[in-house]
């Protein structure tokens, strides 16, 4: 089960990051985990600005925690409000990257609350599936069944 979510996860950041390559902005990732997904998107957004947001300690096994400069710490319902002047619309993609116990209910609260930091066209990926307004859902890359991960492009 965990080899397949993280091969699910790997695809979709994967087809994330080519739907969002002509896109200006930074990439964001809500939540750190174990940072497989942080190390794997630093990986193939090279030239782009990675910006995690995330409340728990950055574990000390993570090969390549981020920067002082690339982690805003405090809870992500608290901090992307502080941030929404400085990030407006120029984010190109968001991935949410939560524990399993807390992820429905904290993609649900936290989707509102990154709306205002996305660009137009800006892709978001979640194991959750997410309900906002004037997102588009996208289909899952190849391979990856419906239902898994989920693709959304902003409005």
């Amino acid at each position: 089960m965990s080899i397949r979510r993280l091969m699910t996860q790997r695809a979709c950041l994967e087809r994330a990051a080519d739907l969002a390559a002509q896109l200006p902005g930074p990439a964001l990732q809500l939540g750190f985990g174990d940072g497989n997904a942080f190390d794997h998107l630093r990986e193939i957004l090279r030239r782009r600005e990675l910006i995690v947001f995330d409340a728990g300690p950055v574990s000390a096994a993570a090969a390549d925690a981020p920067a002082p400069g690339e982690r805003i710490s405090g809870d992500p319902r608290e901090t992307l409000p502080l941030h929404w002047n400085r990030l407006k619309r120029s984010a190109a993609l968001a991935h949410f990257n939560f524990p399993v116990t807390d992820q429905t209910r904290l993609a649900a609260e936290l989707a509102p609350l990154i709306a205002p930091i996305l660009r137009a066209g800006a892709v978001v990926v979640s194991e959750k599936p997410l309900d906002l307004p004037g997102w588009e859902v996208l289909p899952p890359p190849e391979g990856v069944r419906e239902g898994r991960h989920y693709l959304y492009r902003a409005s």
